[in-house]
């Protein structure tokens, strides 16, 4: 059982939803990564996504793509990001991290030597964007040989021919974007998000995690009482950079707020 699977597992016999925080690798600084990682488990993060840093996004907003934008102009690149996971992996075995990004920078590593590489780094499970499942199997093979999870996005118009696609492909759990639009955008409408992650589990046996529009407490809060995980990204990437040198601080102070609102029991 990957480690994906097995933190879901647990949290399922807690009664408690998964929340995955996602900051971009290398932003503001290099050498703040591996603290910002450790400063989400801190704050209690059951999965880190690790965004890499790519220079033609077509899902990031604004905020993440400037955030990327800093990243690759200090040279930060898929196998440093890859060595940012080395490095967390020394003092932490236990959660999992998956890396979110484009298919470009695989493949000019070449998947096999990717799949290989990330594997040893300690990585648990991989997202790429642009990557639909008619184009995934090849990589979905690679990963699972290496007991690598392969992780799909989910849209509010995905139809359930790609529904049954997905479920079949998809490993560790399966990544439901609330919007349509560009992360950061938008409020998210929890009704309609309940009716589609319902629709969703008729095709999977797979936890269904929510992102983009969640952006504090109470919204995460809302989507936790719906769903298997609440995805945050945006607001994260916002706040370190509004912190600066107190970055660290002021992230796992804020995701321990938000851990603490889905923690609520409903009265």
């Amino acid at each position: 059982m990957s480690r994906i699977a097995t933190t879901f597992a647990a949290l399922k016999k807690q009664g408690r939803k998964a929340l995955i925080p996602f900051i971009t690798a290398g932003d503001p600084h290099p050498a703040m990564a591996v603290p910002l990682m450790h400063a989400l488990v801190a704050g209690g993060a059951d999965v880190i996504e690790l965004g890499v840093p790519f220079s033609d996004p077509m899902a990031d907003g604004p905020v993440i793509q400037r955030a990327s934008e800093r990243a690759l102009a200090q040279g930060v690149s898929l196998r440093q990001v890859l060595d940012f996971v080395i490095e967390f992996r020394k003092t932490n075995s236990a959660t999992p991290v998956v890396l979110m990004g484009y298919a470009n920078p695989i493949e000019a590593m070449g998947a096999e030597r990717f799949a290989d590489v990330a594997k040893a780094a300690g990585v648990d499970g991989v997202l790429v964007v642009d990557y639909p499942p008619e184009e995934a199997r090849g990589l979905v093979a690679l990963l699972d040989a290496r007991g690598l999870d392969t992780i799909f996005l989910l849209s509010p118009t995905t139809r359930d021919a790609r529904l049954e696609q997905v479920g079949k492909l998809g490993r560790g759990y399966l990544y439901y974007v609330s919007l349509k639009g560009v992360t950061g955008a938008g409020n998210i409408d929890t009704v309609d998000v309940a009716k589609r992650v319902n629709h969703i589990k008729k095709f999977t046996t797979l936890p269904v995690g929510v992102g983009f529009g969640i952006r504090d407490a109470e919204s995460a809060k809302r989507v936790a009482q719906v769903a298997d995980a609440v995805v945050i990204g945006s607001r994260l990437v916002q706040e370190i950079i509004d912190a600066g040198n107190d970055a660290p601080a002021r992230l796992q102070a804020l995701l321990a707020g938000i851990r603490a609102a889905m923690d609520e029991k409903a009265v």
